[in-house]
């Protein structure tokens, strides 16, 4: 049956991705995904990267749904059955696909697999059900449900309070727009776009109208795909121009892109061949260049300090739930835990890369204050010759909305309200500044 092969890679991705903590993105990668992804077409794919990406935005109410249609719930080893169920629910309730065909393919899936084959049944009723319902009942279901695993959750509440944490598990609904960082023009970039110009000098398009390769400016290297919120942290340290400037932790480049536009020379670390060789292209197509050094950032000490050092850290990527569902799937509170002592023991070895007087500035794109407002405050406390620098009101008009008490930088996908929700938002990120201290004499 055409359609098949997809729908099995699908159930078979989710279940890496539920049952393994498997990230979706090495998953689906075209050269080094999974053997039943790669094995489909360019179309099947797209197909089960949008099934995948449905399924995980809409995990709690698909479940939700899906069990008020069973009588008991799914044994705890029914798990390949429950994968059929999900996959063809998304089909259903969110994706262009006839319900007649998401049904069909999900009875002949689990006929084909001894674990399911005696709930071939089951799945055809369940999911003629839904298919029957779901005009009544989706809205209602999206109305009473969040979208994530309880930890997390609980987590965006204590951080951000009730009402913010919803605002922002309603905003990881939505997929995420495309923003542009332009080197020059961005009035006129979005105009060839066809987006808009962000108060922060962004361009942002809703929807791409061909793959990025094929855009305008792409070629000739006048632009980079960055979300807005990722651009912010590079622009915190002023006025670089001449400067030495360290972008630790580097790859894939847009920071890198844009501290060598904004004058400074830079050097580019990462602790990865084949990420730092990704930037290396990045860089050639923008027709910009760098020093490039790969090795452990623990293990860097350069002949000469820096006169400004940014550190964009590893992290549990919780800020970047619109645009990788599966990262609250795929994490824990450990995860977070243990992401956050790494960024701390590089926090401690990027202040030693700095000149006395330099400027730190340290981000990343989780949302925990345990990864950024506590981790900060604790390296403030506990480290000798670190001076906070923060960010005062004005500095840079188009970073105040998102300037926190403290003079940090602090970024939801619940902020940047704009006319629809389609085009609204932006990653969640923490940035902070700071400054080594002068040497007495």
């Amino acid at each position: 049956m055409g359609g098949l092969a997809a729908r099995k890679a699908a159930a078979r991705l989710l279940a890496a991705v539920i049952d393994a903590r498997t990230p979706l993105d090495g998953l689906t990668d075209n050269e080094h995904g999974h053997p039943q992804y790669k094995a489909l077409d360019g179309r099947d794919r797209a197909l089960v990267r949008a099934i995948l990406v449905t399924a995980l935005r809409h995990r709690m109410t698909i479940a939700g749904l899906l069990s008020r249609r069973l009588e008991k719930p799914l044994p705890p080893n029914a798990t390949a059955l429950s994968h059929i169920l999900n996959v063809a629910a998304a089909q259903i309730l969110f994706l262009d696909v006839p319900d007649s065909a998401a049904v069909d393919l999900a009875v002949t899936h689990a006929k084909s697999d001894p674990r399911t084959l005696r709930f071939a049944g089951l799945v055809n009723g369940v999911l003629r059900s839904l298919a029957r319902a779901k005009e009544a009942e989706l809205g209602p279901a999206l109305a009473a449900t969040n979208e994530a695993p309880q930890w997390f959750s609980e987590r965006l509440t204590a951080a951000y309070g009730a009402d913010k944490a919803r605002a922002i598990l309603a905003a990881h609904r939505n997929e995420a727009p495309i923003d542009f960082s332009v080197k020059a023009d961005p009035a006129h970039w979005a105009e060839r776009l066809s987006g808009i110009v962000l108060p922060t000098g962004t361009v942002r398009v809703e929807k791409l109208s061909a793959h990025v390769i094929d855009l305008p400016g792409f070629a000739d290297g006048a632009w980079w795909v960055q979300d807005t919120a990722a651009s912010l942290p590079a622009r915190l340290f002023g006025d670089i121009s001449g400067q030495r400037v360290a972008d630790l932790c580097a790859a894939p480049g847009g920071k890198t892109a844009q501290l060598i536009v904004a004058g400074a020379s830079v050097t580019a670390v990462d602790t990865s061949k084949n990420r730092l060789a990704r930037l290396k292209q990045n860089l050639d197509r923008l027709g910009l260049t760098a020093e490039l050094v790969q090795t452990d950032l623990l293990d860097y000490r350069p002949a000469q300090l820096f006169d400004a050092v940014l550190l964009d850290a590893p992290c549990s990527s919780t800020g970047t739930v619109r645009r990788h569902p599966d990262v609250p799937w795929t994490k824990t509170m450990a995860d977070v835990e243990k992401l956050a002592a790494l960024q701390r023991n590089l926090l401690a070895h990027a202040f030693t890369l700095v000149r006395p007087g330099g400027r730190i500035v340290f981000s990343n794109c989780s949302l925990d204050p345990i990864e950024g407002e506590e981790l900060y405050r604790a390296f403030l406390a506990e480290t000798p010759g670190v001076i906070d620098d923060p960010i005062r009101p004005g500095e840079f008009a188009d970073v105040d909305p998102f300037l926190t008490s403290a003079g940090a930088l602090r970024t939801t996908p619940a902020d940047l309200t704009l006319e629809s929700p389609g085009i609204s938002g932006l990653d969640g990120f923490f940035a902070a500044r700071m400054r080594r201290a002068t040497q007495r004499r």
